[in-house]
């Protein structure tokens, strides 16, 4: 029996092409900075590059005929042979240098009938926050009609005698060297190499060994929860027009993801903060306050949640959280408040840019705290999932950028 995470073919640009323009960064960073990705149009131009196969966020509300390039450009880089398969039936050892470090990774494919997003269940691939229903169908459109995915969804394995993917590692000088380059918009250095072969086959059967041993919780999602939801909707609905030969190797029912392990010391754990705009930190202040009062929720001075704008730095704790996360209390009264008041609320990585917003915006800044790495999947065994953004893998300069590629028709 095969396991959940395990190889598949890899496409890769042609070295014809010009490959620092071809990664960019996950397409749900900077939803409230359209300069950025202004940046990366620029720096891409007309140029072979992920960026033309992926629908950034901060787009999403536009209405334009995006998705219908987005297919055809994949159909294009696949028909001309701008992407062609690299890896034969293998995985993709990754080394990312960046500003927190050395990040090493494994891409290849998880059976999606393995993964589950609902709280609660005990599949061997579990999400790591709530889903948001309703940021789905978007993705949806676009995964719908798409030959290729690439991918920006991180999973993590709790490794912490590191006998995965460190020592395919120290052995990286036999790999055969894919690609090495620096990553544009200070995204530091990446090299790839590929393991096929005995090498690939030995590989699964040491995440078969493990994922035996791991009591029916494998691995979890560190980034990209709602693009893996996405696709896991995509195949319940596209398995119920198939006949039962063709669903177990459909190429839909797996997606493409890198694995890390969640102790590797370049894994950093970011707190990712709110911003409502159109709104001003004292008053959103005294509303949670009364919130909590109502609810019998007592606060006190500290600096679990912070509520700032461009005049006032409101700050508070909540005084006997009775086990959950403050931003726990604080995602709800968000829920509730921005529906009431009719506003707009954005998650942001970085108190930097959250300073930057509220220089340009009547808004109202909330800094949360993160939560600490060592609790993740015991804290998803005990509660089934965390608040949403709960916590971000690194600054978003550090996400992961599309490389690698995969047919999924």
């Amino acid at each position: 029996m095969k396991p959940c995470f395990g190889r598949c073919d890899i496409l890769l640009p042609d070295a014809s092409i010009d490959f620092s323009k071809w990664p960019v960064v996950a397409c749900d960073q900077y939803t409230s900075q359209p300069e950025y990705w202004k940046n990366v149009e620029s720096i891409v131009s007309s140029n072979p590059s992920s960026f033309h196969m992926i629908y950034p966020e901060v787009y999403l509300e536009e209405k334009s005929n995006r998705i219908d390039k987005i297919h055809q450009t994949m159909n294009e880089y696949y028909t001309n042979h701008i992407l062609t398969k690299q890896v034969s039936d293998g995985f993709v050892l990754v080394n990312r240098k960046s500003a927190s470090g050395e990040h090493l990774g494994l891409i290849g494919v998880i059976d999606l009938e393995a993964y589950e997003y609902t709280p609660g269940n005990s599949a061997l691939i579990r999400a790591t926050e709530g889903t948001i229903e309703s940021r789905i169908p978007p993705r949806i459109k676009v995964r719908n009609g798409a030959l290729l995915e690439s991918t920006h969804v991180m999973l993590l394995i709790d490794d912490p005698e590191c006998e995965l993917i460190e020592p395919v590692y120290e052995n990286k000088e036999s790999l055969r060297l894919l690609y090495d380059t620096e990553l544009m918009l200070n995204g530091g250095h990446i090299c790839g190499y590929a393991i096929e072969g005995e090498n690939a086959i030995k590989l699964e059967k040491k995440i078969k060994e493990m994922e035996d041993k791991s009591n029916g919780f494998f691995l979890c999602v560190g980034d990209g929860n709602h693009s893996l939801a996405t696709a896991k909707t995509y195949w319940s609905e596209l398995k119920k027009t198939l006949p039962e030969e063709i669903k177990e190797n459909h190429p839909a029912r797996y997606a493409l993801v890198e694995l890390v392990n969640l102790h590797n010391s370049a894994i950093q754990f970011e707190p990712i903060h709110r911003i409502v705009f159109d709104s001003d930190a004292e008053k959103i202040f005294e509303a949670f306050c009364d919130e909590m009062k109502s609810c019998n929720i007592e606060i006190e001075e500290g600096h679990d949640i912070v509520f700032v704008d461009k005049l006032n730095r409101k700050s508070l704790s909540i005084k006997n959280p009775q086990g959950k996360l403050p931003l726990d209390y604080l995602q709800k009264f968000l829920d509730q408040y921005i529906e009431r008041n009719k506003l707009k609320l954005d998650y942001i990585h970085g108190e930097d840019s959250i300073d930057e917003l509220i220089r340009k915006h009547s808004a109202c800044g909330i800094l949360v705290e993160s939560i600490q790495k060592d609790t993740l999947f015991s804290s998803i065994v005990a509660g089934g999932v965390l608040p949403r953004k709960s916590f971000s893998m690194g600054e978003p300069f550090e996400k992961r950028y599309y490389i690698e590629c995969r047919k999924i028709k």
